[in-house]
């Protein structure tokens, strides 16, 4: 038995959650709203999440450290596989696991392919976390929470909760939190109070872009869409009052014919996706930003191990 220590944290608990679930089943959208700021990539496009981001939710009994993963699925390419790949690596290293099912969808195959995968995960605690309950009446959301408690069973996945929420509603939020918190383990603070993600803020930066990117444009883009951000410093000769960050930044697709879609007509698209991510980022960094875009054309990037390596993958 170790002594009780003197700082009062012997009762506070900190350690990594993620969320896992198929592609678009909330899982970005429930991050940020438990931290409470923008720190993961939304899209209403399935698959737009591909670097690990950890968002850091602070309380007074504890620090929950959320690792927000790409959604599991069926891979087409080698890009795909990676992110698979990443995905069960931070299966293995996390204190908790949250399985993230729509209220507004059925179980379906891909629900059960993940659950079986988590199944086989033994020793961490499981917590399945029905989202987007504001799109859904009473009747309807208590079928799901009936058919994902059946799932636990039929697959021998035992639940150490089943939690209803709403992200857009910030409907059960701190009932969730209450719930993963003391599934971690007893220990002090992992981060510095104030930190909110543990991202180097040029690939926040470079997600930010991405995102707006991927507002509005047609269904086979979204996978077809790198961002590298390839310089960003503060502007030299300029008053302290009146700073200016300079990012300049490079949008790669993979064919040249998917060019136009992303500058659209006269450039008006890219010009809307700069005003946008620009308003994100400047609300990230807290200072005025001067945001310089090009796209450029890296041929079949998600098929080609070097070029997945240059764009962060």
């Amino acid at each position: 038995m170790t002594a009780p220590s003197s700082t009062g944290q012997d009762h506070h608990r900190a350690g990594f959650a993620c969320f896992v679930g198929r592609p678009n089943a909330g899982k970005s959208t429930l991050t940020n709203a438990l931290v409470g700021t923008k720190v993961a990539i939304t899209s209403t496009r399935p698959q737009t999440t591909r670097h690990t981001v950890r968002g850091i939710v602070h309380r007074p009994d504890g620090q929950l450290v959320l690792v927000d993963t790409p959604g599991l699925h069926k891979p087409r390419t080698l890009l795909g596989e990676r992110l698979n790949d990443v995905v069960r690596t931070t299966w293995a290293e996390v204190d908790v696991i949250g399985f993230c099912l729509p209220a507004d969808q059925k179980i379906g195959p891909g629900d059960r392919f993940i659950a079986g995968e988590l199944a086989g995960i033994k020793k961490t605690p499981k917590v399945a976390v029905v989202t987007k309950t504001d799109l859904v009446d009473s009747e309807r959301l208590a079928e799901q929470l009936l058919a994902v408690d059946r799932l636990g069973k039929e697959l021998g996945l035992e639940w150490a909760e089943i939690v209803p929420v709403s992200a857009v509603a910030e409907s059960q939020l701190g009932l969730l939190a209450d719930l993963l918190v003391p599934l971690l383990p007893e220990g002090p603070e992992l981060y510095p109070e104030g930190h909110l993600t543990d991202e180097p803020e040029q690939v926040m930066v470079a997600e930010l872009i991405r995102e707006a990117a991927l507002e509005g444009v047609r269904d086979e883009l979204p996978h077809s869409i790198a961002v590298v951000v390839e310089e960003m410093q503060p502007r030299p000769d300029r008053p302290a009052d009146r700073p200016l960050l300079d990012v300049h930044a490079n949008i790669y697709i993979e064919r040249p014919s998917q060019k136009g879609i992303v500058i659209g007509p006269k450039g008006a698209r890219l010009k809307a996706v700069g005003t946008t991510s620009r308003k994100h980022i400047e609300a990230l960094l807290g200072t005025p930003v001067f945001l310089d875009l090009h796209v450029k054309v890296a041929k079949d990037w998600q098929r080609d191990p070097k070029q997945l390596r240059r764009l962060g993958f």
